[in-house]
């Protein structure tokens, strides 16, 4: 391996090597005499540059310590450290003689001083206190191990921390830009396009309003209405939102009577209904309570009703169904209409997907009501779900927290 081994030499050479050996952890405790029969045994070792000092598995029974030039401690091309004058490698192996755990090969020409356990073993049976003295270096050797150990240990759970943090804020920067994205795209073409369509025909209704029959002039009326409408929801839809992504939405968790609450919104939506001949049902029993903000919920039953009233065809029907099962009142807004495709159903609460399609009406929609809705219920501590079959309706239920006396 490239070894070239000569005796060691007394004199200056002896003085060097016991002052090399106190450097070295295992003897800072042991006496003068002892280092002095230590460094009389010491072997020179010079080992040419990309030189293998010993192999990985080899059970060689010798320690290292490095009077000049550079070595790795690597397995195969993992290099584990490098390590330099008077640093020592192969201490454990003085008192066990496992295999080695890496391969420690040279840098550059090195010239080594070994020590070998054989007669590591002859100096200690001489004294038992030059066992003690190593043994009391080793400990403390270990102690500062475990210090370190710790240490690294609390690093490493910082940078996790660190890295969930990262994770953290790059989830929330994406969400963001989903958020920037969705506005926009509103913006610019589900709220621009309602404005655009009511402009177009108050202006040919205006110009030529002498030559329209009254046929004509309501069919305008009533379009202009229609898309006034669709833009004003969805303009209400859009505040909202915006306040919900602000924090600006102040939370008021009271009593609330659900019954009360579903019947509202039914008698608001009622007129809709009934221009596609839609059944409006409820089966909500008087004195359920849940401990909600009225406000949010209201708004989350409003857009689940008005979306059911929008994807049900006419002399279809939307229903409402509620019930108390524990601490938890569920409420369900179904309807017998056109339904959702399986693949869309885990992508309507998602503010990064477009989704949203017309209804059996012709009505717009941009998907901001779910979205809405999914925001308002997990700030009451609630849930939404949904269950649909394409063709034949949906079902959004709410699990809410029922008010406990």
């Amino acid at each position: 391996m490239g070894l070239k081994i000569r005796k060691t030499e007394l004199g200056d050479t002896k003085i060097q090597r016991i002052k090399i050996l106190k450097n070295v952890t295992i003897f800072s405790e042991v006496k003068k005499k002892v280092l002095e029969d230590i460094a009389s045994s010491l072997v020179s070792v010079t080992v040419d540059k990309g030189n293998p000092v010993f192999l990985k598995g080899d059970q060689l029974k010798a320690m290292y310590i490095i009077e000049r030039g550079k070595v790795k401690v690597h397995d195969g091309e993992h290099v584990f450290t490098t390590l330099e004058s008077n640093d020592f490698f192969g201490e454990y192996s003085l008192i066990d003689s496992s295999a080695r755990s890496a391969t420690v090969t040279a840098i550059e020409k090195t010239h080594l001083l070994r020590l070998d356990q054989t007669v590591f073993n002859k100096i200690i049976d001489s004294d038992v206190e030059i066992a003690k003295g190593v043994l009391k270096a080793l400990i403390k050797r270990l102690r500062n191990s475990n210090i370190l150990e710790e240490n690294l240990t609390r690093k490493s759970i910082q940078i996790e921390k660190q890295k969930n943090a990262i994770e953290k804020n790059k989830k929330e920067l994406e969400d963001l830009n989903a958020t920037k994205d969705k506005f926009f795209t509103i913006i610019a073409h589900d709220l621009k396009n309602p404005f655009n369509t009511v402009i177009g025909l108050s202006e040919l209704l205006m110009e030529r309003y002498d030559t329209y029959n009254e046929t004509k002039k309501k069919y305008f009326i009533e379009h202009i209405y229609k898309f006034s409408k669709n833009a004003y929801n969805l303009l209400e839809n859009l505040l909202q939102w915006a306040k919900s992504q602000t924090g600006r939405i102040d939370i008021k968790i009271e009593k609330t009577d659900i019954f009360e609450l579903v019947n509202d919104n039914l008698n608001l939506l009622k007129g809709r209904a009934d221009s596609k001949n839609i059944k409006l049902t409820s089966n909500v029993d008087i004195g359920l309570y849940a401990s909600i903000d009225k406000n949010m919920i209201r708004t989350v039953l409003r857009n689940l009703i008005s979306n059911a009233i929008k994807y049900t065809q006419k002399n279809g029907e939307v229903g409402v169904k509620a019930s108390k099962v524990e601490n938890f009142i569920y409420v369900s807004v179904f309807d017998t209409g056109v339904g959702i495709p399986k693949e869309n159903l885990d992508k309507i609460f998602k503010i990064d997907t477009n989704i949203s399609t017309q209804g059996t009406d012709d009505e717009a929609g941009t998907g901001l009501g779910l979205i809405i809705a999914q925001e308002f219920v997990e700030q009451n501590g609630g849930e939404i779900s949904v269950s649909s079959q394409e063709g034949k309706g949906s079902e959004f239920t709410l699990k809410l927290p029922a008010y406990i006396n």
